[in-house]
Order: structure tokens, then sequence, then C-alpha cells
């Protein structure tokens, strides 16, 4: 068998934080707070327990200042944060980044539940997620309208850019009825079109305070919105539905602004190199330009101007006589065709066509009457017509004897019988 590989205690360690930390990045854990310490530092230490297990957890002053109270041994509370491996004593421990007491348990599976639902049907996808607008004109805003949101908000855009267009959407952001109102805020902002980005939160709070950001109403209003959304919702642990479903998050509402103001920077400072790139092409093809025409200028043949014009001013001459030439051999046929189509409509005169029908009616009348039956009658001719009929008796085999027939002669009829 293969000799095992032999490791460092510290190569060991730092393979199994390694592993800790990136399978259990974001956890959630209930117990009871036992062997309490607050150091001078202000970081919290003590250890979490259920009935077969205890786990060390710490609590840092920047996340420890948010607590409503500080906890105390005995009590019941539940935890968010990652797990962690302490090198230096080899132990792992909970690295806290939000405290509630363990009257906020059921918010908190709530808060699970949709979360899980939500993810589950991809509201949380990075592929979803719309860039911000690198040149915003308006900039809407939903928040309470009394809080200090607004005026850091303003304060950062006023700071950062002169020239801006703000609406707020005045709203609750904490109690019976605020989402709702976040809802209808972020509909209206879309239905009229009103701006081109949004930000949407509120300050820092306990997890009741914040819950109108983890309502489903809230995350669907984000998650259909055409406009694109940061959500600022608490301080920069803080995390909400709210947040998932965002376009962008944004730790504080102050952070949103300079969020919202970073794009339109960027793409400034992207135009003004752009700038001044394209000066400094535009001199240089100038000054390869000029140098370029310099030289052809003292070519000998633009010394004088018919060595360039010469001999395109003969062939213009060239040019005019074939076009004189031309011109004279398209007004002869012209001409010709002129006189053509004047014989024509001559032959088309109604007058003309009415003399010459005139003439073939007088012959065709002379030609009938030269070979009308009657006519011949008067030359001693003689037309043999059945007694009761018009029918003309062409030859003898047509009768019988004793037959009456009628004999048609110049000044009248003859009746005649068959012998």
């Amino acid at each position: 068998m293969p000799e095992a590989a032999i490791l460092t205690v510290t190569e060991l360690t730092l393979s199994i934080k390694k592993q800790l930390e990136s399978r259990f990045p974001f956890v959630h854990v209930q117990g009871e707070i036992t062997n309490f310490k607050e150091q001078a530092s202000g970081h919290l230490y003590f250890t979490l327990k259920d009935a077969q297990s205890q786990i060390s957890g710490v609590l840092f002053r920047g996340n420890a200042q948010g607590l409503s109270r500080l906890p105390k041994n005995g009590d019941q509370v539940i935890v968010q944060g990652e797990l962690s491996v302490y090198p230096p004593r080899g132990n792992y421990q909970l690295i806290i980044r939000q405290l509630q007491y363990a009257g906020v348990g059921e918010l908190l599976l709530k808060l699970h539940a949709l979360k899980s639902k939500l993810e589950g049907l991809g509201w949380f996808d990075k592929s979803l997620k719309k860039p911000l607008p690198t040149t915003p004109k308006t900039i809407g805003v939903i928040t309470s309208p009394t809080g200090a949101v607004i005026q850091d908000i303003i304060h950062i855009l006023s700071r950062r850019q002169a020239k801006f267009h703000l609406i707020l959407n005045p709203v609750k952001v904490q109690g019976e009825g605020a989402a709702q109102e976040i809802a209808l805020a972020i509909a209206h902002f879309n239905k009229y079109k009103l701006a081109d980005v949004l930000i949407v939160g509120r300050g820092g709070g306990s997890l009741e305070d914040l819950w109108a950001f983890n309502e489903e109403i809230v995350a669907e209003a984000i998650y259909r919105s055409e406009i694109p959304i940061i959500s600022a919702v608490g301080h920069e642990t803080d995390f909400s539905i709210a947040d998932f479903v965002a376009d962008v998050r944004a730790p504080t509402p102050s952070a949103a602004a300079e969020i919202v103001m970073a794009a339109a920077e960027e793409h400034l400072q992207y135009l003004r190199q752009a700038d001044k790139r394209l000066n400094q092409t535009m001199l240089h093809l100038l000054g390869a330009y000029r140098h370029r025409l310099e030289v052809i200028r003292r070519q000998p043949v633009l010394t004088s101007p018919f060595a360039i014009l010469g001999q395109a001013s003969q062939h213009l001459d060239d040019l005019s006589e074939e076009m004189s030439l031309s011109m004279q051999r398209m007004v002869a046929t012209k001409k010709l065709q002129l006189q053509g189509l004047q014989r024509q409509l001559q032959a088309l005169d109604p007058m003309v066509r009415v003399q010459h029908l005139k003439q073939k009616l007088t012959q065709l009348t002379s030609h009938l009457k030269s070979i009308d039956p009657k006519n011949l009658l008067t030359k001693g001719y003689s037309i043999l017509f059945r007694e009761n009929s018009n029918s003309v008796i062409f030859s003898p085999k047509e009768v019988q004897a004793g037959e009456n027939v009628r004999v048609l002669v110049k000044d009248g009829e003859i009746k005649a019988k068959v012998l």
C-alpha cells in the first residue's frame, strides 16, 4: 500500500477549516446560551447548547451593537452566521452575524420556508439580474419619508452628482400594511415608467422591524419589475428576501446611492478616456495626412496645371464633339420618326377614312347590283318557282308532269303546268 502523506498540524487544521467553512457558509442555529462572557473589546463569547450537544460562538462588537439587550446565560436564542475554525485552539465555532431571542423563532421558520420556495422558483437566479443603467436620468426611491434613509440618499446623490431627478414614493417600512404599500409602489413605478432605477429599503432594526421586506408580495413585486431594483434593507449584516430577489443588494441605503452614481461615473470616465484617445488619434492622423499632402504637393507633375488638366481637357473636347454629332444624328432620327407619325396621323384622319369607305361602299353596291337575280330578268332570263312556295326549281328532276309552277319574268309572273 502507498505510504500516506504526512501533514503538519497547521496543514490539517487549515484543510479542515477550508472544508467546514465552504460547506456551512450560512446557518441558523437554535440553542441555550451558557458560559457567556463579554470582553473589554466589546466582543461576546458564549456556548450554545441543547440536550445532547454544544458549540462555541462569538458575536463581534460590530454585530453586537444592534442587540436590543445583552444576552445572558439561560437565554434561548436563534443565531445566524457561518461555521469557522479557530486554528490557534483547533476548535470550530460559530461566527454569529445576528442573534434573535427565541420569541422570533416562528418568523425565522417562515423566512426559511419562503426563501426555499422562491429559490426553487428560480427568483434568485443571477441570470435574471438586470444591469443598472449607466446614465440614470430619474432615480426612484421607495422608503419612509420621515426616516434618515431618504436624507442620506439625497446627501450622497448631491455630493456625487449635481444634476439628478429623484422621485420619492413614501411608504410604511414596518408594521401592518407595510408590505402591501411597498409592493404597490414598485408596481406604480413600473406601470407609469417613472424611473430608470429604483432604491427600495430602510434603516436597520430587528427581524420584526425588517419583516415587510421578507413578505412574498414584496418579493414578487421586485421579481416582476422591469425597472432595475437595488435592495438596501438594514445594516450590512442584515439580509432579507428582498435582497436575494433584487438585481443588486446594497449593504446600506447610503451604499445604494453610491452604487447608482458609481455606474454613471464609470460610464463618464470611459467617455472621457475615449474622448482623449479620439483626440490623440485625430491629431496623429492629421499630422500624417499633412505630411503626405506636402510630399504630393512637391511632385513635378503638380508644377503646371496642364500636367494634370491637359489630358482631361482634351478628352473633354473629344467628348463635346462626339456629343454634338450624336445630338445631330438623334435629331435627324427623331425628324424621320416625326414624319412617319404625321403620315400615320393623316391616314387615321376620320374624313379620309370616311371617303375611303364611301368609295368601297359604292363599289360593293355596284357589284351587288350586278349579281342581283332580278337584274338578269331584264336580259330575257326567267326563274322557275313552285306554285305555292318561293322554292326555286333548279332541275327537271325536281318536278312532275301535271304539276303547276310559277315563272318569274321581268315585269310579272306566269303560271304554267308541266307537260
